[in-house]
């Protein structure tokens, strides 16, 4: 770094005066790295936000996905300590010291006691535990994939929303010129006399509701993209790419049914159905005793009679336990266990019906609304806007009415817009269909 002569020095003298001096920079350079600072600022802000782009954002770091993983690695750690033995116990102790006389020699049977338990649960609970919390890890795992495709689903249903608001704003703001020039020349035709007030008036209220109409429009892609920042954060304010994805077909009904069967929640019941069958297996251990061993040594002091030293003692005992009050203990275990796996598995069959319905609702939907869009397509639309026209063309030569011409001008604009609404449905539709049916992005 090159330091300005006689810069230390002033700079010294202008912290002991409580300011500050920097060396002088070329205004030219300066200019420069302000204007660059602000271009690099804008041209982030004008990239668009494409589909793909917004589904990547919304994807990365999504917390409710992260926190469906963090409870299964959790429910795995659990399945692993529900493997192991119970911890041994360590017993020390005094037995039959003497209270009214003597030491710990005195008595033959005085001794220090050293023991350690062991507990073994009944029959195979250990396993079936472990296989218990495993299915439940199993469960979350495939809950958090469900999560990230209703993620995926929530924003391109946002995404969608906002292009939406987006192409009707530029729509409506590009007939506005047209309106606005047929006021003016309603407004001349009237002067000169050829138009009546009326013509004039109803113009004049047409172009006031269209620019209602403008501020509506800018409220709806507010609120839009409101809910899509939800997902992409900042982002939402960047504007919607002009291109929707290309999603024209879809797989047969019977091929989309069939893959409901891999759905991350259809999934998801199967594993939380197997946790419920290793509950029941384990209230089937439960009636099978458990048992504990003990193994103790006892130190003696003192001699016996003939002056030999008293000898240590080494016991060993088995603790068994015995099931036979199981009216109210494991028989109701029992019978919770299996009214829940019954209750998983009427839960799962009525997952598939609803998830099988709603496939097939939005199966149709998706047919009727490509046969409108290819309707709009190849007659509604051209048939608006020649309306229009020859509206238009038949009220400049004083042969038609200036009520026909707005009417069909406003229908041409209500049209274009309703072709967009059909275009954006239909690809919304498909992304429940991708839901769904596992389609890939």
């Amino acid at each position: 770094m090159k330091v300005v002569p006689g810069y230390l020095p002033r700079l010294r003298r202008s912290v002991r005066r409580g300011r500050f001096i920097f060396p002088r920079v070329p205004r030219f350079w300066l200019l420069c790295c302000v204007v660059g600072v602000s271009c690099a600022a804008q041209a982030g802000q004008d990239v668009p936000l494409t589909l793909a782009a917004a589904e990547d954002l919304a994807l990365d770091h999504e917390p409710g996905q992260a926190t469906l993983e963090a409870r299964a690695e959790a429910l795995d750690e659990q399945s692993v300590a529900a493997g192991q033995l119970p911890d041994p116990m360590l017993r020390v102790g005094l037995a039959n010291f003497p209270l009214q006389s003597g030491g710990f020699s005195t008595e033959a049977m005085t001794q220090a006691q050293l023991g350690i338990r062991q507990a073994f649960p009944p029959g195979k609970s250990r396993s079936v535990s472990m296989r218990r919390f495993r299915s439940l890890a199993l469960e979350m795992e495939e809950s958090a994939d469900a999560r990230r495709r209703d993620v995926l689903l929530a924003v391109r249903q946002s995404w969608l929303d906002a292009y939406y608001w987006q192409r009707a704003q530029a729509i409506v703001s590009e007939s506005r010129p047209f309106f606005g020039d047929l006021v003016s020349v309603t407004r001349s035709l009237y002067e000169v006399g050829r138009k009546t007030q009326q013509d004039l008036l109803r113009a004049e209220l047409e172009l006031s509701r269209l620019d209602d109409r403008v501020i509506e429009i800018d409220r709806e892609e507010a609120e839009a993209r409101a809910l899509l920042s939800r997902w992409v954060a900042a982002a939402a304010a960047q504007p919607i790419a002009l291109k929707l994805p290309a999603w024209e077909r879809v797989p047969a009904p019977g091929k989309l049914h069939d893959s409901l069967l891999e759905h991350p929640a259809v999934r998801a019941a199967d594993a939380r159905i197997a946790a419920h069958d290793a509950g029941v297996d384990l209230a089937h251990e439960q009636y099978k005793p458990g048992w504990a061993l003990d193994l103790g040594y006892g130190y003696r002091d003192g001699m016996l009679p003939s002056g030999a030293p008293r000898s240590d003692f080494v016991s060993l005992s088995v603790t068994v336990d015995l099931p036979i009050f199981r009216n109210n203990r494991q028989d109701r275990a029992l019978g919770a266990a299996l009214r829940e796996r019954r209750a998983a598995n009427e839960s799962r069959d009525e997952l598939l019906r609803r998830l099988a319905s709603e496939l097939d609702r939005e199966h149709a939907r998706w047919q009727q609304l490509t046969r409108r869009i290819a309707l709009y397509e190849s007659r509604i639309l051209t048939q608006a806007e020649s309306r229009a026209n020859a509206a238009l063309l038949a009220y400049q030569s004083d042969a038609g009415d200036f009520a026909d011409v707005m009417r069909g001008y406003i229908d041409d604009l209500d049209t274009r817009l309703e072709l967009v609404r059909l275009q954006v449905e239909r690809a919304q539709t498909y992304a429940v269909l991708a839901n769904l049916g596992g389609l890939p992005r």
